[in-house]
């Protein structure tokens, strides 16, 4: 019922009223509602937003097993929303979700690794706790087995397999992966070398606002690599560069500038001013 009044599912939208139902089954030990109404609290939702009120509720769901409420717990104590900060803690329950095959808890468990953060620095356990996410196809861990394998780190070197997780990663959206992926083709690191290709990658990563992207599409135009010379198109994507703080892109802006017209220069401007970038995200409650 809570879970309908959240919604709007054949009753108006209300989240007092979700969070009422939520409590009734929490208070008979139900984990999942508990963690509901503990989301509540952390997010003000039918509630004041009260943090500690929100770890409590997490925590009676964690105690009882729950993998998401562990996770949650997890993410509490690494933000310190709460409970003080405490990074250590924060490990203790992400490996509890972690091992319970929680993507989220998994993914965090692995950055913990990487960093050092409550836990002492291991490439290797990082690689490890990164594979799982990625193999459940967490897209932030796909492209960070891709980086491991590029770096031989907590792996062997593996340029190959890098193209191959940096593919899964870059399949899914994930911009900087698409820029990678990009860069391989470019330059042959794993896969055969085909500008085309390259450039497919970087138009997905910069259609998505990613400055790198952008600026080597641009340079790609300019050359002729991989799509047809355009001086109106390297101007249109070094433009967006510069726009994305891109360090570089300023400066070859202007010395492409110098070699085309007035029209090609405003025409590049015009082409620049309407484009966008896309972006979007998405999260809610357990069901």
């Amino acid at each position: 019922m809570g879970l309908l009044y959240h919604r709007g599912e054949g009753v108006p939208q209300d989240d007092a009223e979700a969070v009422k139902w939520f409590r009734k089954a929490a208070d008979q030990g139900h984990p999942g509602a508990q963690f509901n109404v503990g989301l509540a609290y952390h997010r003000g939702e039918g509630v004041p937003q009260d943090q500690a009120e929100g770890v409590k509720w997490y925590r009676k769901a964690a105690g009882q097993g729950d993998a998401i409420a562990q996770f949650g717990l997890g993410l509490a104590y690494h933000q310190g929303e709460g409970v003080p900060q405490d990074q250590a803690e924060a490990v203790k329950w992400y490996r509890k979700a972690a091992g319970q095959g929680n993507v989220g808890a998994q993914f965090n468990l692995g950055l913990s690794y990487h960093k050092g953060e409550g836990v002492p620095q291991n490439d290797a356990e990082a690689f490890k706790w990164y594979w799982k996410a990625a193999d459940q196809g967490h897209a932030v861990a796909q492209f960070n087995v891709g980086l491991c394998y590029g770096k031989g780190e907590g792996v062997a070197q593996d340029h190959v397999e890098a193209a191959k997780w940096f593919r899964k990663a870059a399949d899914q959206g994930h911009a900087v992966a698409q820029f990678n992926l990009g860069l391989f083709y470019g330059k042959s690191g794993g896969v055969p070398q085909d500008h085309a290709e390259a450039v497919k990658w970087y138009r997905m990563a910069a259609d998505q606002g990613y400055a790198d992207a952008q600026f080597n599409l641009g340079l790609c135009y300019a050359k002729g690599e991989g799509v047809p010379q355009d001086e109106v198109m390297a101007y249109m994507w070094l433009d967006l560069a510069v726009a994305s703080g891109h360090s570089s892109a300023k400066d070859v802006r202007q010395q492409l500038s110098e070699s085309m017209t007035k029209e090609q220069l405003a025409e590049g401007q015009r082409l620049s001013r309407e484009r966008k970038p896309t972006q979007g995200a998405a999260s809610g409650l357990r069901g």
